[in-house]
Parts: structure tokens; C-alpha cells; sequence
């Protein structure tokens, strides 16, 4: 089997509690929020005391040093689904080092545990599954990511152009809601089984247009294979480059094809960026 197919069968066979198959589709539409946050809310806070919040509410989680033992010249951030992990998302990266040797791999977990996902976490808590409440639930997260990004870029001597965001699920609207809205493009967008969240605001304030790259499962029991033909409108509506490929047969997870496509994309967009 080859590597790429070892990862997709490592996936597929991951858990619904922690893995890439999440058990979202299971939970009612209206369930209230079982996952408590890491760090508990205790209102407001302001200056230099808001900005270390902000910088400690993502957990570091799992990391692959760049292949070629140099110095990071690029990060892929790997932004996990819902009731999952950094761990599981890391799984990823070892399939696409080689065509990107000088990369660095990041995949944190979300600020939040979720309790009734074993030992995984979530980005926001799901309270209802209405477009309203998802865009507000991805604009609530959205501010750890990016601290968290400012924070690898300036540990890096990096920049946007250096970043790729690679998302899966509930990860892939984080990588939606935080790379459209960056003051300056990030390389690409990579999304995996998920959908944007939230336009809205788009329209009247689109800061950067990076390329974007959808992949989706036509056989997906979580999020629909629709959600990707509306993402794909909404972002094409908002003059946004973007690729999609569908997936046939395969359900809430990544198959070979799916890793290869995502891999490649990333790569010709960094390698545009340093041509």
C-alpha cells in the first residue's frame, strides 16, 4: 500500500471519539453545549493580560520539524474537526513532506475539551447546526487562531505568504473564518469535509483572496457534499480563486486522492510564492 494510502486507511479507521470520523451526525440538532473550554470564562479582560489569554487558549499539540533539518521556510497549520486532536491531525504531515521538505508542520488543539468526545476538542461547542450559529460560533474561535499565528510567524521570522491553512471539518470553517479575513493573503487554504461558515461580512470587507481548495466525500453523513457546492458559490460570489474535487464514494473522512490533491496544492502555491 502506498504512504498516502496508509494515512487515508489510518483515518478512515480512527474513532468517532478523537478521529477524523466525527460522530457529529449522531449528536441531536439542538444539543446543548456538553464540552467545557480549558480555560473557564471570567468576563471581560483588557491589554497585555488579553493578549496572553488570548495566546495561552491554544493547547501547542503536535508538531513535524521540516524534513530537510533547516530552518522553516513555510508552516502548514492543520486545524482538526470537532471532537478531535492535533494528534490525529498530525497524521497528515508525514505524507507530504517530501514534497515539502522545508516545511513546517503545526497542529494544535482547539481551546476547548470536549467531554463527550473522549479525549477530544472542539473549536466552539455545537449548540445548533443553523448557518447563524455556526458563522458565530467560527467568529468566536477565531481570535485564539489568530493569535496563535502571529505568534509561529514572528517565532519563525515568517510571513502570511508563508502559511498555508489545512483544515478538516469543523477545522476546515476555522481555516475559511481566519484565512479570508488576515490583513495579508496566507499561500492557500486547504479544506477537508467542511464548509464556510460565515460570508456575511465578507461582502462588504474581504481583506485577502488566497487560493482556495475544497475536497469533500459525496457519501459524507456529517456535513453534506451540498455544503461544498455552496461554499464553493459563496466564495466564487466574493471573487475568491478556488478549486474544489469530489471525493466519490467516501464519507466523512480522506481518501489517497484527497491527500495527494491537498498536497500538491500547497505545494504549487508555495512554490508561486518563492518562483
Amino acid at each position: 500500500m502506498a504512504a498516502g494510502a496508509h494515512a487515508a486507511a489510518r483515518i478512515a479507521k480512527l474513532p468517532a471519539s478523537g478521529g477524523w470520523k466525527c460522530a457529529v451526525a449522531y449528536l441531536p440538532m439542538h444539543l446543548r453545549n456538553p464540552c467545557r473550554p480549558l480555560y473557564p470564562d471570567r468576563g471581560p479582560l483588557a491589554g497585555a493580560e488579553a493578549e496572553r489569554r488570548n495566546l495561552s487558549k491554544i493547547v501547542n499539540g503536535a508538531s513535524l520539524q521540516p524534513r530537510s533539518g533547516s530552518a522553516p521556510k513555510n508552516i502548514v497549520l492543520l486545524l482538526h474537526g470537532f471532537g478531535s486532536s492535533g494528534t490525529d491531525m498530525i497524521s497528515l504531515a508525514p505524507q507530504w513532506q517530501e514534497a515539502l521538505p522545508d516545511t513546517l508542520f503545526l497542529a494544535p488543539h482547539a481551546p476547548q475539551r470536549c467531554s463527550m468526545m473522549g479525549a477530544g476538542y472542539q473549536w466552539w461547542g455545537l449548540s445548533g447546526f443553523a448557518p447563524s450559529a455556526l458563522a458565530a460560533g467560527a467568529a468566536s474561535a477565531a481570535p485564539a487562531i489568530d493569535a496563535f499565528i502571529d505568534r509561529k510567524l514572528a517565532q519563525y521570522g515568517l510571513s502570511e505568504s508563508d502559511l498555508a491553512l489545512v483544515g478538516f471539518s469543523q477545522g476546515t470553517m476555522m481555516a475559511l473564518q481566519v484565512g479570508l479575513r488576515r490583513p495579508r493573503p496566507v499561500a492557500a487554504i486547504v479544506g477537508y469535509s467542511g464548509m464556510l461558515a460565515g460570508a456575511a461580512d465578507l461582502a462588504h470587507h474581504l481583506p485577502s483572496k488566497p487560493p482556495v481548495l475544497l475536497v469533500h466525500g459525496t457519501a459524507d453523513p456529517v456535513v453534506p457534499i451540498a455544503a461544498l457546492h455552496m461554499s464553493e458559490s459563496q466564495l466564487k460570489r466574493l471573487g475568491v480563486e478556488v478549486e474544489t474535487h469530489i471525493s466519490y464514494g467516501v464519507a466523512h473522512s480522506v481518501d489517497p486522492v484527497g491527500l495527494r490533491i491537498g498536497r500538491d496544492f500547497v505545494a504549487g502555491a508555495f512554490a508561486r510564492k518563492s518562483g
